[in-house]
Formats: structure tokens, sequence, C-alpha cells
């Protein structure tokens, strides 16, 4: 990692630590075990479906209907719990399934040659829809009887998500450095007209690209099931935009060609650690969404600055 890389990574964490210090001196009971727990708990939603964002982003891409495709992918997963099925069986077809919807993001961008922003704006609405309407806008709850998928997001010690959202993190972070798939995503990022020049298939990385983060949704939906023990054709209103600002935050360009998988970690644990301390502060929601909406701004205006001194 260069130095550059360092020093954008380092800014998010000196932030959520101390943002995490101001909270605990303001309440000691912010530093005890199970609040962190807590706070770790909650970013796995977010953060899961961040990996695949970050990966969108380098590439000089974006998804506005990841929050849908959470809602639609859930649904479908509790849907599958209610028939009964193995849970092994389950995964992989919500896998599967969430991949297909990010494959569809990125076909119509690539192949129509139409804006990522407008397509993921009209699939937003469209996958939204269709979780409506398979469930005629009520969620789908477990049976009490159906207790595997609990220690994911529930009971006692580190739940499994935060187990698996932390090897995603080491995985893709990996991949991104050392394999040559990585280097493609960041050179298309970087500049797609030189990337065609140099005999990539730009077109084939960009499916790709948008097919894993469908399948990072599809994770993050089935986690959001585990937690909240139904799929709800209403939830992750507005789940897109936390998980952009984690990566832009994160130190993501959104002009492409800059990212880090880590970095949106950080920038998804900063976001769910002010939310969690506003709560406990007893800091009024409305005041919560201002200052969620204030680091956002921030943040691009951030990505901006360091875009154009390089």
């Amino acid at each position: 990692m260069n130095p550059r890389s360092v020093l954008t990574l380092l800014g998010p964490f000196l932030a959520l630590m101390i943002v995490y210090s101001i909270f605990g001196l303001l309440d000691a009971r912010f530093f005890s075990p199970v609040v962190t727990m807590n706070i770790l708990t909650q970013t796995v939603i977010v953060g899961t479906a961040a990996i695949g964002m970050t990966l969108i982003i380098i590439s000089g891409g974006i998804d506005l209907s990841v929050g849908s495709m959470v809602a639609l992918s859930g649904v479908f997963c509790a849907w599958l719990v209610r028939q009964g099925l193995d849970p092994l069986a389950v995964f992989a077809a919500t896998i599967a399934f969430s991949a297909l919807c990010g494959a569809c993001n990125g076909g119509l961008s690539v192949g129509l040659k139409l804006l990522p922003f407008i397509v993921t704006l009209g699939t937003m609405q469209m996958f939204r829809g269709l979780a409506k309407v398979t469930t005629q806008g009520t969620p789908i709850n477990l049976p009490p009887q159906i207790t595997a998928w609990k220690p994911w997001m529930q009971g006692a010690g580190v739940p499994h998500g935060v187990w698996l959202m932390l090897l995603l993190v080491v995985f893709f972070s990996w991949m991104l450095r050392y394999t040559r798939f990585g280097r493609h995503i960041v050179a298309v990022g970087s500049n797609e007209q030189t990337a065609i020049l140099c005999g990539l298939p730009v077109s084939r990385i960009k499916i790709l690209v948008y097919t894993i983060g469908g399948a990072m949704a599809g994770l993050s939906a089935m986690m959001n099931m585990a937690k909240s023990s139904q799929g709800d054709p209403t939830t992750a209103m507005g789940m897109e935009l936390d998980v952009i600002a984690a990566v832009v935050i994160g130190g993501a360009s959104l002009s492409g060609g800059v990212g880090s998988v880590l970095g949106a970690l950080v920038g998804a644990l900063l976001m769910t650690t002010i939310r969690s301390g506003c709560s406990m502060m007893q800091i009024p929601s409305a005041w919560t969404e201002v200052i969620t909406g204030a680091i956002i701004v921030v943040a691009v205006i951030i990505d901006r600055i360091r875009h154009k001194k390089a």
C-alpha cells in the first residue's frame, strides 16, 4: 500500500476513533463490550453491501438499486426458508438470485450504453416494486421453530455475520491488490478508453463487477433477514445512500479508479457509531439524520478536493 493510500485510509480511521471516544466520554457505557458488539453487528448489513459497492465505484460505476435489491433478495430468501429448504440451498439460491439482479444492472448499462445512474435508478423502483407485489406489501415471517439463521446476527458471542464480513473484507482487499482482475477493475475506473486500447475486456469486467455487487447485496439481505427474522419488502429504504456514503467516506472516488474495501468498512463503522451514539444520548432521530447527511456532504467535498489535486 502506497503512502497516499495509507493517508486516505488513516483519515476515516482517525475520525472513527475520535467519534467513538467522544461518545464514550459522554457515556461510559459506550465503551462496554455489549455496545461495541452491537455496533459491529449493526455494521454487517451496510458493510457487506459496501464491499460490492466499492468494486462498482472503483470501476467507475454506481448502483442506486442496492437497497431495493436487499429488500427483494430478503423476501426471496424468507420465502425459500418457509418452503423448508436446507439452509445451504437457501444460501446458494439467494446469492444466485441477487447476483442475477446485479448482472441485469451491469448488462443494461453496458449493452444499452446507458449511464449506470439512470439504469440503477430505474431498477431501484423495479426491484422494490417486485418485492411489494410478490408479498402484497406484507413481510414474510420465519417460522418460530426455525433457528438455524439466528446465530448469524443474534445470540451470545460474536455473530457469524461479523466474521463473514471481516473475511470478505480480507479477501476482496487481497483480490484488488494482488490479482489481475483486481488491477483490471482499477484500470477501467481510472481511464476506460485507455483500458479498451490496452485490450482489456471492459464490458465483461463491468458486468462481472455488478454481478459481484449483487451477490454482496444478497449476503446483506440474508443477514438482514437473520436479524429481523423476516423478509420485509419495505426494509432497507434509503440504504443505498448509507452504502455509497460508507464507500466514499472510506476514501473511494466517485470518479472511479480509487477505493479501498477496508476503507469502506471503516466508513460503515463510522456511520453506525454515530447512529448508535446519538441513540444512546437520546438525540432526536431527525438530528441524527442531519448529522449523517452532513457527513455525506463533507465526504463528497473531500472527494472532489482530492480529485482536483490528483
